[in-house]
């Protein structure tokens, strides 16, 4: 079965010509012109990637609300802002936001191709991971690769694919740091360091409502970050 890829965006021949392209790689393409129709539609089948704009037709900021929107559907679904718009504050506003990559409009065809490519590697890579690694737990956490789900102290932490992956790698080897080049490359970013920091911190968040007292993740700056095990965990 094909890949179901929706694009949701307001200008006409960008639309068509990244479904079309899509297409002939064998995905399925679904276009959208507008937040409404398009989460109308994921609320009814959710895809298994998607890509967005930020302005949708009389919404500046359109895309922003439906990528917030597709999260609380789900929050393991891959989504890639498409923009023209190239600050770094909507660079950073839309990771925050969950998005997995952030793309501008310059971006060649074979590159966009090749960043979907990435995202659904890493959706094989958790749902099908070693017998021996099925899941792993670093005391008070628990990281479920077949279901791509994370616990802290038994409570669940919505993790985005992005986030998941920048976690496993910091937990496989506690007490290691791992530099900003090798978290891209195990997660599949290619990105600045702006943006690794702005995930880091949208996870931190997202332990710390679990429990305020989370502080697993540690900083070492200059350097990276690595996992930080509490005295006596196992």
């Amino acid at each position: 079965m094909s890949r179901r890829i929706a694009i949701v965006e307001d200008d006409a021949a960008i639309r068509a010509n990244v479904a079309d392209t899509l297409r002939r790689q064998g995905y399925e393409a679904i276009a959208y012109e507008d937040r409404k129709g398009a989460l109308a539609a994921f609320r009814s089948r959710l895809p298994d990637l998607a890509i967005v704009d930020i302005g949708l037709g009389d919404e500046p900021d359109g895309g922003f609300a439906l990528v917030r929107e597709l999260r609380a559907l789900s929050e393991t679904v891959p989504i890639v802002f498409l923009t023209a718009r190239d600050s770094d504050l909507d660079l950073v506003s839309g990771l925050r936001l969950g998005a997995d990559d952030y793309l501008t409009k310059t971006i060649s065809m074979p590159h966009l191709l090749a960043r979907i490519a990435a995202l659904f590697r890493r959706v094989d890579v958790l749902r099908s991971p070693p017998r021996s690694e099925e899941a792993v737990e670093r005391g008070p956490l628990r990281l479920d690769l077949k279901r791509m789900t994370a616990s802290w102290r038994g409570k669940p932490v919505d993790l985005t694919l992005t986030e998941f992956w920048m976690v496993h790698a910091l937990v496989k080897y506690p007490g290691h740091v791992k530099n900003r080049d090798q978290l891209m490359s195990e997660a599949n970013l290619v990105v600045d360091d702006g943006t690794i920091t702005s995930h880091i911190k949208r996870i931190r968040k997202k332990f710390l409502a679990a429990d305020p007292a989370f502080e697993a993740i540690d900083t070492v700056y200059g350097m990276g970050y690595r996992w930080v095990e509490a005295p006596g965990a196992a």
